[in-house]
């Protein structure tokens, strides 16, 4: 069975708790029959600056949050998609915001770097995001195959540019892994019409794991983690607070779905 499942927390400035916690849903969720689990962005650290996670940066490979993951892949016997975690960029003053992915055994198989970063002022609040003052934007485009399926990796803020997803859903893609830390206010605007746009226009499931509390910094992000089949219908959603969204992979549903309406092969305008 390829039940799934999109973890969310409220992360705090304390990393160990943090890992305790996300140890503990990762746990949960394998104990409901989940074999692969999706940690949201900055799932390690919600710091009470923005330049915190310089301090906790590891280098690609080794470092105990990389260590914590290959141990709770392997421990839960499940695959692992942990949201973002600092990785050293080449700027000293920069990290990378790193999705990694480890398989069942606890082996790495998969690292993406975030693309699109948050540089924005918040309508109707006096929320100012500066993501580019810490961290180095990503290049690649990153596809990672696994039971489940061909395996599309995109962060937060890259759910606003479709061309993005135009891009990966060519090669294949059958789930978009969407890891999150969306805000209060634009999550409430936005979240769920965007994850439902992106798996209609791809015939994708999404599996969208995300932040859902007040953080330690005063920060309110919006939760409401989810699952999408590629009809965009929402299979499941935590809509607050630590817990889970859990839902199965369906590959005849896929297949029915993009056999019936065969939309991507209609395409006039094809992404290079």
């Amino acid at each position: 069975m390829n039940l799934c499942a999109a973890i969310q927390m409220v992360s705090s400035p304390d990393v160990e708790a943090n890992l305790l916690d996300a140890e503990k849903l990762i746990a949960e969720a394998a104990a409901a029959g989940a074999k692969l689990v999706a940690l949201p962005e900055n799932f390690a650290l919600m710091g009470l600056h923005e330049l915190d996670k310089l301090k906790i940066k590891e280098v690609d490979g080794t470092g105990p949050i990389q260590d914590f993951l290959a141990m709770a892949a392997k421990k839960y016997s499940v695959w692992v998609i942990a949201g973002t975690l600092p990785i050293a960029g080449d700027a000293d003053n920069k990290v990378r915001a790193a999705c990694l992915v480890y398989n069942d055994s606890g082996g790495r198989v998969g690292r993406y770097d975030k693309i699109h970063l948050f540089d924005v002022s918040v309508p109707g609040t006096e929320e100012v995001y500066r993501e580019s003052a810490s961290i180095e934007a990503g290049n690649d485009l990153v596809i990672v195959d696994s039971p489940f399926g061909r395996i599309g990796l995109a962060v937060c803020y890259d759910l606003r540019f479709p061309e993005f997803f135009r891009m990966l859903s060519p090669q294949g893609v059958d789930i978009l892994v969407i890891p999150a830390a969306f805000t209060a206010e634009t999550g409430a605007a936005h979240w769920e019409v965007l994850l439902r746009a992106r798996a209609i226009e791809n015939l994708c499931y999404v599996i969208a794991p995300n932040q859902g509390g007040v953080h330690g910094n005063g920060r309110k992000t919006f939760g409401h983690s989810m699952i999408i089949d590629p009809w965009g219908v929402v299979l499941d959603c935590c809509p607050s607070g630590s817990g889970f969204a859990i839902a199965t992979i369906d590959h005849d549903r896929l297949k029915q779905v993009r056999s019936a309406f065969p939309v991507l092969n209609h395409r006039c305008f094809v992404c290079e």
